[in-house]
């Protein structure tokens, strides 16, 4: 028996039409891989049930050579298991096309060969699929596509950011915002953009050791991006050639990274389009030497084309550490640390000149000159315009500084100064007596700031519990009863701490309490934080450990207990940073217990009264802390006051220096830049106006219907779903076999994280469209119109085609050619009715036909549909064809403009990279290109008969 599969064969995919033609590549063993030139996508299937039907054309077929000419079949060989066709070409010349040969991009009429073949599909199918054709292609059209479906609050310098750096081809940029303001949110939505756009597959995410779990969570709940963490033993284990190929998304600890060269060089060969790397600043880089770390992050930076950097406030570590990060994006711009710092010098007036310009509403004469120098003769006319009191032209000027002005475009930064929105606080500190059974514990590092895991460590089970004797407890429950109408977090900073409360408040109060902490996996921490949640039966207190808390938002609350303090100003920061963030409605309370005459005292004294870390954010607090450190310690344990009140003077004074000059340097023009100047508000106003929309919720209830998905009521805005027993495919993305919660109300995500949040770019929803329009269920349908208006047994035929273009996904274009579907109504004299019958409104007319009386009459009918068939491609080929034409002169339009625009930066700005700007030709050519040979694909067809 000859071989079924030969390599060079043409065979079409029966679930993904769009990818055009494929290629058998090989077969090997039981695998099959199939190569799809047309879309640059290659796919391996089980030989044993492979989704593929053959590319057989018959005599009178017209079939189209990959160089363009056409050829019309007379006779087909089969010559070694490989199809020859041979016949006359446009030149009436006799030719022969081997099927190798075969254009990659002819289209096949499956809905009307599954028509004829008998193969008529429920009513609800047609509808859905026309439903779902259309939500896709406005959503991929969409300004919001990638930023408006994450579980968070939209937020427009996040916004703004998100869409600037996901919308450039391979962004280097370096993410600084000031703690609180949401980084890891601002690079999780340009992994998501990105992803969604197909500008990046493959993303690496490093992060330190500490913080691989928070981003795991956050990429998870905010995004569902299901990211593979790596470490030791998971790359051991895996019994792939490499173990990095195994996943889109990799998140990898840089501490083990540095250890392990195996990984390296596994690491190396996976190839990414992606690096992000979390917490930059602790790379260490001087111009004689770099760290292991520095040097690892520079290599993979040399060969990966987008790299994303997080780093802290870059000021705040000064010039030297400022330009170690920027020579990673781009070192052949940032390549010598004394001109740069020459060059920042130069333009320090500038921003200095745009703040006047910004605060007084003109310039003096000085600014005048500087901003003229700057921006040289072109420059002049606004400049003019600006002395005039044009505001336009004011605004314009700015726009143009900010595309040149020294890090611009590489660095994006904005201050809560910039930002508005935080809420106040308002501190609540209690002295307690410190009680005796503390008093004899050993002394060691931190000990005496958490007697109680002293305590219990000495004591063991024999003795009682330090929670019976503790006067933070006590305190503790009366605050509670004070506060019973209002939820209360409380952080402490170890889990058996967290623990030891939960039971202390379960014995002594029986207030409602629930723990969290780093020993519980994800899923029992979202129970405990959704029981939190709950306004009417959850409870009232959830208590945190250090890590537990981590990556976390509670700011439904907006009482903060402060059980005990930790040993860094950063750490106080982020626990602070839990309920303290935009969009909080109320001032938080901070309450902080400590036993007087303990280090827990003066550590309070330190923060309050040294650093006023309770009162604002310290955005200095980690250099006050390697400079105070060490002598901190010394004296936290000591007892002499003169020394202690001395250190209290200096730190204050130092940290009152050091915000001096941090507003000094500020540089608003960077800040100007990362806000968006509006353009984020913009796009907030969009995501709550399309959050408002009902179109999502009434396309579910039709794709649930259709694939046997239950859904009841759960409570207010939120259902449950459950397969039912007639499901119809497994593969449904229900995301769990038994039952899933959701809803489409985003407060109500934000507050319950153990529902999941429904939006157009939800898996579950993309996964179910994908299956409706991969799938042929649907793509032929038969119905009787109930309308007095037509004479029984009038025939119309409804037609759906799908305009589009077959590409790559890098290339995007799908933004300037959407498959759209055309719809097509034709009456038995050839007239197209779409324009004056709506769909909806057509459907609403619509009865089933068993399937049995629908074959008959189709074959009855068969010479007649052909016919129709024929006509309506004729109509429809010329709106095709003007699409095509529109979405050339856009593409031409955006990206000519964007030339232009990055080639009158180059000249002033070298942060622009040549590779920048060729990429953006070759997009352009290859796009245009792409454009040409677009194509209109026959999508479904519904036969529809006057009873």
């Amino acid at each position: 028996m000859a071989q079924q599969y030969q390599p060079g064969q043409r065979w079409i995919s029966d679930s993904e039409a769009e990818l055009g033609l494929g290629t058998i590549l090989a077969q090997d063993g039981r695998l099959l891989t199939v190569l799809y030139p047309a879309s640059g996508e290659t796919r391996q299937y089980a030989l044993r049930n492979a989704p593929l039907t053959r590319v057989r054309f018959a005599p009178g077929d017209e079939i189209t050579h990959f160089e363009g000419w056409k050829l019309t079949v007379q006779a087909v060989q089969d010559v070694d298991g490989l199809l020859v066709y041979e016949g006359l070409d446009e030149q009436n010349q006799h030719c022969i096309l081997p099927e190798t040969q075969l254009s990659n991009f002819i289209q096949f009429r499956l809905a009307s060969d599954r028509l004829f073949a008998g193969q008529i599909d429920p009513l609800g199918w047609f509808s859905l699929r026309y439903h779902s054709l259309r939500h896709r292609s406005r959503q991929v059209q969409s300004s919001l596509w990638g930023l408006g479906g994450a579980r968070a609050q939209p937020i427009p310098h996040q916004l703004h950011i998100a869409r600037e750096v996901a919308d450039r081809i391979a962004p280097r940029v370096l993410l600084a915002d000031e703690v609180g303001l949401g980084k890891t949110i601002e690079a999780g939505l340009v992994i998501h953009r990105q992803l969604l756009t197909g500008r990046a597959s493959r993303v690496l995410i490093v992060v330190p050791e500490n913080l691989q779990h928070q981003w795991l969570v956050e990429m998870r709940r905010r995004f569902n991006l299901q990211v593979a963490l790596y470490d030791f033993e998971r790359f051991a284990e895996s019994d792939a050639g490499n173990p990095f190929e195994d996943t889109q998304l990799a998140l990898v600890a840089l501490e083990w990274l540095v250890e392990d060269e195996r990984a390296q060089d596994a690491l190396f060969a996976a190839g990414w389009d992606m690096l992000v790397v979390d917490e930059a600043h602790h790379l260490v880089w001087h111009p004689q030497q770099a760290s292991a770390e520095y040097r690892l992050i520079e290599q993979l930076a040399e060969v990966i084309p987008g790299v994303l950097l997080l780093t802290a406030t870059p000021e705040q570590l000064g010039q030297e550490s400022h330009f170690a990060r920027l020579r990673l994006l781009d070192p052949s711009r940032f390549h010598d640390l004394e001109a740069f710092r020459a060059e920042s010098a130069h333009y320090k007036p500038v921003a200095e000149a745009v703040q006047e310009l910004l605060d007084e509403g003109r310039l003096s004469p000085e600014a005048h000159a500087t901003i003229g120098g700057f921006l040289g003769a072109e420059g002049e006319a606004l400049l003019a315009a600006v002395s005039d009191g044009d505001t336009q032209a004011s605004a314009r000027l700015i726009r143009e500084l900010l595309d040149r002005h020294g890090t611009g475009r590489v660095l994006l930064r904005n201050t809560r100064a910039a930002v508005r929105g935080f809420p106040e606080r308002e501190l609540h500190a209690y002295a307690l007596e410190n009680p005796v059974q503390y008093a004899e514990l050993p002394v060691g590092e931190h000990a005496d700031l958490y007697p109680e895991v002293s305590f219990q460590a000495e004591a063991g089970a024999a003795e009682e519990a330090w929670w019976r004797f503790d006067p933070r407890v006590e305190w503790l429950i009366d605050t509670l009863k004070m506060l019973k109408k209002f939820k209360v977090l409380v952080i402490c900073a170890h889990a058996e701490t967290a623990l030891d409360l939960e039971d202390a408040l379960r014995v002594r109060s029986g207030i409602p309490a629930t723990v969290f902490h780093e020993g519980m996996s994800i899923l029992e921490r979202d129970r405990a934080a959704a029981y939190f949640a709950d306004e009417e039966f959850g409870a009232q207190v959830l208590i945190c450990s250090e890590i537990g808390s981590e990556g976390r938002n509670f700011q439904f609350a907006h009482h903060l207990v402060l059980f005990d303090l930790p040993a860094h100003p950063d750490l106080l920061e982020q626990r602070i940073g839990r309920l303290d963030r935009i969009g909080q409605k109320h001032r938080i309370q901070l309450h902080v217990p400590y036993l007087e005459n303990s280090p827990q005292a003066r550590l309070f004294h330190w923060y309050h009264q040294a650093l006023n870390a309770f009162l604002n954010t310290c955005p200095t607090g980690n250099a006050l802390q390697h400079q105070f450190g060490p002598r901190l310690l010394t004296l936290l344990e000591g007892d002499d006051d003169k020394l202690w009140q001395q250190l209290l003077e200096e730190g204050r004074a130092e940290r009152e220096r050091l915000e001096a000059e941090l507003h000094a340097g500020r540089d608003r023009l960077l800040e100007l830049n990362s806000g968006g100047a509006g353009e984020g508000e913009r796009l907030v106003e969009a995501i709550l106006e399309q959050d408002d929309e009902f179109a999502l919720p009434i396309y579910m209830e039709q794709l649930f219907d259709a694939f046997g998905i239950d859904s009841e009521d759960h409570s207010e805005n939120a259902l449950i779903l459950r397969p039912s027993e007639k499901m119809l495919d497994a593969s449904f993305p229900l995301g769990d076999d038994e039952a899933v919660t959701v809803t489409y109300d985003r407060n109500q995500a934000l507050a319950r994280e153990d529902m999941q949040f429904l939006t157009w770019e939800h898996p579950m929803v993309q996964g179910g469209m994908d299956l409706v329009l991969s799938g042929s269920m649907g793509n032929t349908a038969v119905a009787l119109i109930k309308n007095k208006a037509l004479k029984p047994g009038t025939v119309l035929l409804e037609l759906l085609y799908v305009s589009e273009a077959v590409a790559p996904r890098a290339l995007q274009l799908g933004r300037f050619l959407p498959p759209l579907a055309l719809r097509c109504l034709l009456d038995g004299n050839g007239n197209d009715l779409a324009s004056k019958v709506a769909f909806d409104t057509l459907d609403a007319q619509l009865e089933s036909v068993p399937r049995g009386s629908a074959n008959k009459f189709v074959q009855a009918q068969r010479d007649a549909l052909s016919q129709q068939l024929a006509k309506a491609e004729t109509l429809m080929a010329p709106r095709h064809a003007e699409r095509v034409t529109q979405g050339k002169l856009k593409l031409q339009a955006e990206l000519d403009e964007e030339l232009a625009r990055l080639i009158a930066l180059r000249k002033v700005n070298p942060s622009v990279r040549d590779s920048e700007i060729e990429a953006l030709r070759k997009l352009r050519e290859d796009g245009l290109a792409m454009l040409d040979k677009a194509a209109m694909r026959l999508e479904a067809i519904r036969v529809l008969v006057a009873g």
